[in-house]
């Protein structure tokens, strides 16, 4: 027997609205992006730099939401690669440069597009690896957490910037993360974070006392998550060329020398 017209025409229907369900977050996090530029253009950095949060946090859920759906698909790849380059290119270029990079002219609209161009490059190196790379890992800093840095000063100390001095300063906080994105520097991924082990229950406590810090000093408690996540990787390496030292030279130590006969 054929179902009722009716009931396969709300299957459909369904089937389709789950389907779109990720590129309407996917939409959303561009609508972020935008937002923060139109923001940062009127001065309103506080606003801008909120944008931005709200536009990570919209860009860590599509994707969970493709994958919990079964609708992952490559337009849905390309086109949240598309809007990242608008919410974590763009977006927070035009702010720190409306913030406080303004003041040294084209040195500071070069550093903005050099972020811009790093975001880009990190965005499509990590579609060509996806699949054959440690899911552990990202390589090199993924662009929501490299445009926080930016968006959590901005929002910590919206007041702006407007001398020269103060303004080279903005330029570390716009060309670290940027090279840090082209960079093959490992930052944790915590996508195997697995809820049902023993050993999440400290990290989910840890969890909720820093959504407890996040409601009470939202502005101090981004500030300090951004710049954590960001040292983490520096760190990171630093030890690996560390630990990978220590054996060469204790091997150089044992070789036995030349002979003196």
């Amino acid at each position: 027997m054929l179902p009722p017209l009716g009931r396969g025409v709300r299957v459909r229907g369904l089937r389709r609205g789950v389907y779109l369900l990720p590129s309407l977050f996917t939409m959303a996090n561009m609508f972020c992006g935008y937002a923060c530029i139109v923001h940062a253009m009127r001065g309103d950095f506080h606003t801008a730099a909120g944008f931005i949060g709200v536009a990570i946090v919209l860009d860590m859920l599509d994707g969970r939401i493709a994958r919990m759906t079964g609708t992952t698909s490559a337009f849905g790849l390309e086109f949240d690669s598309l809007a990242d380059v608008v919410s974590f290119g763009v977006a927070p270029a035009v702010l720190a440069f409306a913030w406080g990079l303004q003041p040294l002219g084209r040195l500071g609209w070069a550093a903005g597009f050099l972020f811009v161009a790093s975001a880009a490059v990190r965005l499509a190196r990590f579609n060509i690896q996806a699949g054959t790379v440690d899911k552990r890992f990202f390589v090199g800093m993924p662009s929501p957490p490299a445009a926080g840095v930016p968006a959590a000063t901005v929002f910590a100390y919206p007041a702006g910037l407007s001398g020269p001095w103060e303004a080279l300063a903005v330029l570390a906080i716009v060309i670290v993360p940027a090279v840090l994105m082209v960079s093959t520097v490992r930052f944790r991924s915590f996508k195997n974070f697995d809820l049902h082990s023993r050993r999440s229950y400290p990290v989910l406590l840890l969890l909720a006392l820093g959504l407890v810090v996040l409601v009470a000093q939202p502005e101090a408690a981004l500030l300090v998550l951004a710049y954590f996540y960001l040292a983490s990787g520096v760190v990171g390496f630093v030890w690996g060329r560390l630990q990978r030292r220590r054996p060469d030279e204790g091997e150089a130590a044992a070789a036995p020398g030349p002979s003196t006969l």
